[in-house]
């Protein structure tokens, strides 16, 4: 299988929105904010039917039973391999903790680290397995309900899938981009839709303290790496949020991000509008 990734356009990083007074006001008056730190996810399992053999799934947002977008959380126990199989929707995933391969069934080993990127086109055959004691993705879908089905029912949808080892990510600093200016943090895009919804990871630096600004009317962010304390005006005080950690914002909105370890911090945002960070 070939495996191709095409870098987003750069532009696309200087746009900024600018909204008339009559939506900027409007925004403020609807936004809102969501936080759910990861000690306090309930979880369950993906394949309900089969149990504790079954990977452990949370969802973040969204319902995956449902014909709506997503975001979960799964788990995989050390030695996982599904058997090959197939999904009736397209889904994209990110390594948080661990060790993951995802591929064509005959394919050789390609484990991907923390902080990898993967994406699984709908009716594509293929396997998954997890090689670490512990095993973390964020799973994350733009319609359901996700289904596994068997492999005798695959189909060519049009897309290639993408396996995207964190080394070999491009990232962007604060010197190269118009909406981040805060010192020390990076960016890249991860995927782009012509719905005008993209997914992007920025790094904070160790010691970072500062706010990322959207007017999205669709902001979520998963904590992918490191731990950070996260305050906002809907915060009676700062949480502390570690890997597999979410936030959601709707219209004008602020949110407050610290650092205070001596390692990077890394996040996944799903928006659909440029946000600042600063």
């Amino acid at each position: 299988m070939t495996r191709l990734f095409t870098i987003p356009s750069i532009a696309l990083l200087t746009v900024l929105l600018a909204p008339s007074s009559f939506a900027d006001t409007a925004l403020k008056n609807t936004s809102y904010s969501k936080v759910v730190a990861a000690s306090n996810i309930t979880w369950g399992y993906l394949n309900p039917l089969r149990g504790d053999k079954s990977p452990g799934a949370a969802d973040l947002w969204g319902d995956r039973t449902k014909d709506t977008a997503t975001g979960m959380l799964v788990r995989f126990k050390k030695g996982f391999e599904s058997p090959p199989h197939i999904h009736n929707i397209t889904y994209r995933g990110i390594v948080i903790d661990g060790q993951m391969h995802n591929d064509d069934p005959n394919a050789a080993k390609m484990w991907l680290p923390a902080g990898s990127f993967w994406t699984q086109p709908a009716g594509e055959d293929h396997t998954t397995a997890a090689n670490n004691p512990t095993n973390l993705i964020y799973l994350e879908i733009d319609s359901g309900p996700y289904l596994v089905k068997p492999s005798t029912e695959e189909f060519d949808n049009g897309e290639r899938p993408l396996n995207l080892h964190r080394d070999n990510m491009v990232w962007l600093n604060s010197s190269e981009l118009n909406n981040i200016t805060a010192e020390g943090v990076k960016f890249t895009y991860v995927w782009e839709s012509n719905a005008k919804m993209n997914g992007s990871l920025i790094k904070l630096p160790a010691g970072f303290t500062g706010e990322i600004t959207t007017q999205a009317s669709e902001f979520k962010a998963v904590v992918i790496a490191g731990d950070i304390e996260y305050n906002s005006v809907d915060q009676k005080k700062s949480q502390h949020l570690s890997p597999g950690s979410y936030v959601e914002s709707n219209g004008s909105f602020t949110h407050n991000i610290t650092n205070k370890t001596n390692v990077e911090a890394t996040i996944y945002i799903r928006t659909n509008s440029p946000y600042q960070v600063k």
